[in-house]
């Protein structure tokens, strides 16, 4: 190709002028936040033995100093502790939840899209019905039932949160069964759930964690509000949403720190969780990746 017919080509201009960075550089600050904050999360509380209900007032409403990286709260309780041992808690609460919905949403819709028919139109029409009212409000609705507690957030947030994974699964059951190899297991004799339990399921498996994975960072902020509304944990359990309640009447008198520190702690770590995620999505599906990747 001469140089004009070079110079004429069509090019992307931000492609032109640099190439696309590696995903796996993308890797880097997510894998990084995420082993500092599950480093902490384990090590802290076995060295620091923390008492939530200790009240020091001689220390309180203090800014954050060499002696409390993030400051003190009205009661005089290190507010780095207890964002650490909150993280601890809404991660818990996160993964636990997103387990379980995966469970149940793999269960509905593997069973949807294997069976079919009238099965899957009613199992279909569930999933709408559920996600036609707003996660938030049906799950302090489930919440209010079994009276505020951790389990009964977990529950809450399982049972709101299962609609993707079901949605996903359906479809991706319903592609495969049109695969030759699902027709040659059948003529050779392989029951309805040995097809599923040995063909789909494993081959749906990476979209399901990837799936769980992105589920992660919304049950964590789940959690956060329903503890912001006081549906949650106890008002004296260390909880980022409990935390940032709390941290309101310390505004008027200038505590900016007690709602800063978790707030950024709990943006920062599940933008880490998505940034994984976000890497991990790109390789299951290649042809979503965009050219211009940075």
């Amino acid at each position: 190709m001469s140089d004009l017919a070079w110079r004429a080509a069509p090019r992307s201009r931000l492609t032109a002028a640099s190439p696309p960075r590696s995903p796996r550089w993308r890797l880097v600050p997510a894998v990084t936040v995420l082993a500092v904050v599950g480093l902490a999360t384990v090590i802290v509380p076995l060295v620091v033995d923390l008492n939530e209900q200790y009240v020091d007032l001689a220390v309180a409403n203090q800014p954050p100093s060499a002696a409390h990286l993030f400051g003190t709260d009205e009661l005089g309780r290190d507010v780095l502790l207890r964002c650490v041992y909150a993280l601890r808690v809404s991660l818990t609460v996160g993964i636990v939840a997103a387990v379980i919905s995966a469970v149940v949403g793999t269960a509905v819709g593997a069973l949807a899209g294997a069976v079919g028919g009238w099965f899957d139109r009613i199992l279909m029409r569930l999933v709408d019905a559920v996600a036609s009212v707003p996660h938030l409000l049906l799950g302090i609705v489930i919440v209010a039932i079994l009276r505020p507690s951790l389990t009964a957030v977990i529950i809450s947030i399982s049972l709101t949160h299962w609609l993707t994974s079901a949605r996903i699964v359906r479809s991706e059951v319903l592609s495969l069964k049109s695969r030759p190899f699902i027709d040659a297991a059948i003529v050779g004799g392989a029951s309805r759930m040995q097809v599923l339990t040995r063909h789909l399921l494993p081959n749906v498996a990476p979209q399901v964690l990837l799936a769980t994975t992105l589920m992660i960072p919304h049950a964590v902020w789940h959690e956060t509000a329903l503890s912001f509304l006081g549906l949650g944990l106890p008002p004296h359990a260390a909880s980022i949403g409990n935390m940032i309640n709390d941290a309101q009447r310390s505004l008027l008198i200038g505590g900016w720190w007690m709602s800063l520190a978790p707030g950024l702690l709990l943006i920062i770590t599940t933008l880490a969780v998505s940034g994984v995620s976000g890497v991990w999505r790109d390789r299951l599906n290649p042809k979503r990746r965009t050219e211009l990747t940075w």
